[in-house]
């Protein structure tokens, strides 16, 4: 693995995992009438805590394009999904609540799993599929899941509603990062003229906005642990996906290898899982009663 896109991987994770927490501190104060509106994102282009939130957010997108540009999508996704370690620190350093037992165990899941992952699937680059049908399917299912999510979770908002939104913004970023790739190859291949003469780049930032939306309205309505888990897990998921799916990323694929790569990512999700419910979490203050935010949101 290229020092390289290490470095830029985890810089990109911390910018990301700090800017999360900075964006639902403000988040969680914004008017419920702005669920799932991007009135919403007008409304906190007024908050300074969510500003700094998001620069820091886009610092860490602008990494991870780099670390993509230099490694495969297989690669840099797993070492993303360890911004939540940065969100806990910061969380941690806010509550003043120790690791314990559950923190540790998902400390160690999470960089165990990120590690048996990249070990045993030795990712690396191959030549894209050339069927267009192959990546319509992919982009189909990942979109169109985050789509039907983001709709079932306006219908319970309160109850499971913020991790679904935090599954179909993980869904929407996994797809972006890999079309954040292709946008990056037609550039070194033509230049500008290559890369604004396709739809991946205009596709990427409509599912950046996209993706905001649904994950500023998820940190609006729940604390923040109710809704990073999963969008953290989703995000390395379907990136993999896109990466094998149509990039060409290839892993090993002997039982030994599969058998390690499943048992690596099973361990980022069940570490995510352990991390983002944390006591050091932010619970988030604002918004009121459950039933007058639910009366809100209808």
């Amino acid at each position: 693995m290229s020092v390289l896109v290490l470095l830029l991987s985890v810089a990109a994770a911390c910018c990301l995992g700090v800017g999360f927490v900075l964006q639902q501190n403000a988040a969680q104060r914004a008017p419920l009438g702005d669920f799932l509106s991007p009135r919403l994102l007008l409304d906190l282009v007024r908050v300074p805590r969510w500003l700094g939130g998001i620069g820091l957010m886009v610092c860490g997108m602008v990494l991870g394009a780099l670390a993509l540009g230099e490694g495969e999508v297989t690669l840099v996704e797993p070492l993303l999904a360890t911004n939540l370690l940065f969100a806990l620190a910061l969380s941690r350093h806010q509550t003043k609540q120790p690791l314990g037992r559950q923190g540790w165990a998902g400390l160690a899941l999470l960089a165990g799993g990120v590690t048996a992952f990249i070990v045993a699937g030795e990712p690396h680059g191959g030549a894209a599929d050339p069927d267009p049908l192959r990546h319509w399917l992919v982009l189909g299912v990942m979109t169109g899941g985050a789509l039907a999510l983001a709709a079932l979770a306006k219908k319970s908002p309160l109850g499971s509603g913020p991790a679904l939104l935090g599954v179909a913004a993980g869904l929407l970023y996994g797809v972006q990062d890999a079309l954040t790739r292709v946008s990056e190859e037609r550039f070194v291949a033509g230049g500008w003229a290559e890369l604004l003469g396709g739809w991946q780049p205009y596709a990427v930032l409509v599912l950046g906005v996209t993706g905001l939306v649904l994950v500023q309205s998820a940190f609006e309505m729940a604390p923040l642990r109710m809704s990073l888990p999963a969008l953290t897990a989703a995000q390395p998921l379907a990136g993999i996906a896109c990466g094998v799916g149509f990039l060409g990323d290839r892993l090993r694929t002997d039982t030994a290898a599969l058998a390690w790569e499943a048992a690596g990512l099973a361990g980022i999700v069940t570490g995510i899982v352990l991390l983002g419910l944390h006591p050091a979490m932010p619970a988030g203050t604002g918004g009121g009663s459950s039933g007058a935010r639910a009366s809100a949101l209808r």
